[in-house]
């Protein structure tokens, strides 16, 4: 299996944006060409579901075209909301196969002209129908685990909230970002209900926005050194545990396994934290912290931008936004942009960084690792 490795990584901003879904990744995509300076032999497009969100369909020849790109062989991945990471995945395996030499990885979303009702039903469709039809949405199911990890002493609400007032301070300090302020315990643990215990400020914002990485066979310095896929039962109601995500786990195991180094490397990382909760179980999961320890290490300000391992210097889904299927994009961009010194204003000190991503609710999750090679 061949070496893959990251030529360029660009992004838009994240949030309310009027552009169409095709001008944001045209834009993240040609800048990470430039910057490339190569021509893609292949193409791998990613957005959960644009026939709903824009009315667009074989929608990876319809981005080939808009690119200037229509002769390269071109591909879409979906898998939920983890779609960007498993983009990246097959971009990798193309690469790393011998199939092409350089791949063009672009994820994108637009979803804020849409009413907050039909995103929230859209998104609902990645969640067993069972269990949808008894009016399971993400964040009910969501507030099961917080609730589940609350009863059993695993987290604390305040706990949620510090998560919060993290990641916008660290949002605060990323022109990319969707929300660019910060937020106190206060105004977090105010905010209005969304669904018990999981209040308004738990939860990730809508977002738009586009993300691209250029793969290639070429050794930059900076190494996709691992990735690994994890999966679960659609059905919550069939899973053995409510604060532990299997899928986070496997994936976890295998991309440090096929790194060949494990959790003690990484230096850096950007978490799914569609809702606050998520990032300090997921920590866990993933083996950062023993069961156990992730929530007195936030607690204690490990995660912060000075601390031991910082988390989501980005903002992370948070603060930077969730535009679906870009943001496991987006979080690769972020880890090259910290490994190669470019994230002005957080800039943190790392050579090895870990990106998370979770499809649906826990189904179809991801782990990747990025390693700036000396």
């Amino acid at each position: 299996m061949r070496d893959v490795w990251i030529a360029a990584a660009a992004m838009t901003r994240f949030g309310r944006r009027s552009e169409t879904l095709e001008d944001l990744m045209a834009d993240a995509a040609l800048e990470a060409l430039r910057e490339a300076g190569r021509e893609p032999t292949a193409l791998v497009v990613t957005a959960m579901d644009p026939e709903e969100f824009v009315g667009e369909g074989n929608f990876a020849s319809h981005m080939g075209t808009y690119l200037g790109l229509s002769h390269v062989p071109a591909i879409r991945v979906e898998t939920a909301t983890s779609s960007g990471a498993a983009a990246l995945y097959a971009g990798f395996a193309l690469i790393a196969s011998g199939f092409h030499n350089h791949v063009l990885v672009v994820g994108g979303e637009k979803m804020t002209h849409v009413s907050t009702p039909r995103v929230s039903e859209i998104i609902s469709r990645v969640i067993d129908p069972h269990e949808r039809s008894y009016g399971a949405t993400m964040p009910a199911l969501a507030a099961i685990v917080a609730r589940a990890a609350l009863a059993k002493g695993l987290i604390t609400e305040l706990d949620m909230a510090q998560v919060a007032v993290k990641n916008h301070a660290n949002g605060a300090r990323n022109p990319y970002a969707h929300f660019q302020q910060p937020v106190t315990l206060e105004e977090v643990m105010s905010s209005r209900m969304i669904a018990d215990p999981l209040r308004l400020q738990h939860c990730c914002p809508i977002s738009d926005g586009a993300a691209a990485v250029l793969l290639t066979s070429d050794p930059t310095g900076t190494k996709l050194a691992g990735m690994g896929q994890g999966s679960d039962y659609l059905a919550v109601r069939y899973r053995d545990s409510l604060t532990g995500f299997r899928a986070t786990q496997d994936a976890a195991k295998a991309a440090f396994q096929m790194a060949g180094f494990g959790p003690e490397r990484v230096q850096v990382a950007e978490i799914h934290d569609a809702f606050a909760p998520f990032e300090i179980l997921s920590l866990e999961d993933i083996g950062l912290f023993p069961p156990g320890k992730a929530a007195k290490a936030a607690q204690n300000g490990e995660l912060t931008l000075e601390g031991r391992l910082p988390v989501n210097p980005s903002g992370g889904l948070k603060a930077r936004g969730h535009a679906l299927a870009a943001t496991g994009v987006a979080q690769v961009v972020e880890l090259v942009w910290q490994l190669t010194g470019r994230a002005l204003g957080r800039q943190v000190k790392a050579s090895v960084g870990l990106a998370h991503s979770i499809g649906g609710l826990a189904t179809n999750n991801w782990v990747t690792l990025v390693e700036q090679v000396a």
